[in-house]
């Protein structure tokens, strides 16, 4: 890792210009696939389906860390500099600030071609919620709140972790973070055998979604939005939401674009009513869309700096 000053701003620069490559050849596909493979062999030979989901955590994400680690040792082998090529496109899979604003930007052009089905689909490929009977204002309400959230699960997070660890830190966290979107349900299947995925994301963002909001305000103050009602409402009602992590980055997102977000929505077939976010702004429209994708870079510019200069510490110490 120090080589950091180096590896952090290349693999950057290969998420802004290229984006998420080929799904085929993606890490992520991988540890869904080892995780629909290995889930009815837990649960068949491990009694107890809380017992048999925390085995099968701990055995994925120690497994992703080994399997990472084990690549890097075998590239320092062939020669140092092979090794830094190695971690700089490993951890280029792990970040997501391309991915998120194009998702965001493809709902937004759907929209404003009045393409409300297409818009549907696009928002459903990024949150879990029924999105079949959502109006526009819900897909524009969707779309700013997974754009929040995340800012931290695909871009804070990860930037922290390698920043702290390095490559197999950061695929590590990936694995979580998989874990939690395939079995972290609340759903008869998931209740027991999901909680350990749950928890364990909800511990490994609970740092970088409270240090968001420095991102997030920060970001608001250059791109021209309210950093103080950034900071004020995730403060006052960044609580407020069911997940102990989401509401921060979502409600610091309301605050700096002066729109209400959340409120009841469908999940997994049932009627979930959480509360409004920035509950004294407006609705929003779909020109928000294009605020939030530009505070997302602007944000996430500004986690780099702060990932970098935090990796190089690491390294000193």
């Amino acid at each position: 890792m120090e080589t950091w000053w180096l590896i952090l701003p290349a693999f950057v620069i290969l998420d802004l210009l290229l984006g998420d490559p080929d799904k085929p050849f993606h890490p992520i596909r991988w540890m869904g696939k080892s995780i629909e493979i290995l889930e009815p062999v837990f649960r068949k030979r491990i009694n107890g389906d809380q017992l048999a989901g925390t085995s099968f955590v701990i055995v994925l994400v120690c497994g992703s860390w080994l399997f990472t680690s084990g690549i890097m040792t075998l590239a320092e082998i062939v020669s140092h500099e092979f090794a830094i090529v190695i971690e700089i496109f490993i951890l280029y899979y792990a970040l997501s600030i391309h991915a998120l604003i194009l998702s965001g930007m493809t709902v937004y052009e759907h929209l404003k071609k009045k393409q409300i089905e297409k818009a549907r689909i696009a928002v459903s490929m990024i949150v879990s919620r029924d999105t079949q009977q959502l109006d526009k204002k819900g897909l524009i309400c969707a779309t700013i709140e997974t754009l929040g959230e995340n800012f931290v699960d695909g871009i804070v997070s990860p930037l922290f972790f390698a920043a702290i660890g390095g490559a197999p830190l950061a695929m590590a966290f990936k694995m979580i973070s998989t874990l939690d979107s395939m079995v972290g349900y609340k759903n008869d299947q998931y209740r027991h055998f999901g909680t350990a995925a749950a928890r364990l994301d909800d511990i490994a963002n609970y740092i970088p979604a409270r240090i968001s909001l420095i991102f997030i305000g920060i970001g608001a103050r250059i791109s021209g939005f309210s950093s103080d009602n950034a900071w004020k409402t995730a403060l006052n009602e960044g609580s407020h939401h069911p997940s102990p992590n989401a509401g921060y980055p979502e409600a610091a997102f309301a605050g700096a674009l002066g729109i209400r977000l959340n409120g009841p929505n469908v999940y997994q077939g049932k009627m979930v009513h959480k509360p409004f976010i920035g509950k004294e702004f407006k609705d929003p429209n779909d020109l928000h869309i294009i605020q939030a994708c530009c505070l997302v870079l602007m944000s996430s510019l500004i986690a780099v700096l702060f990932m970098w200069c935090l990796g190089m510490i690491v390294d000193k110490i």
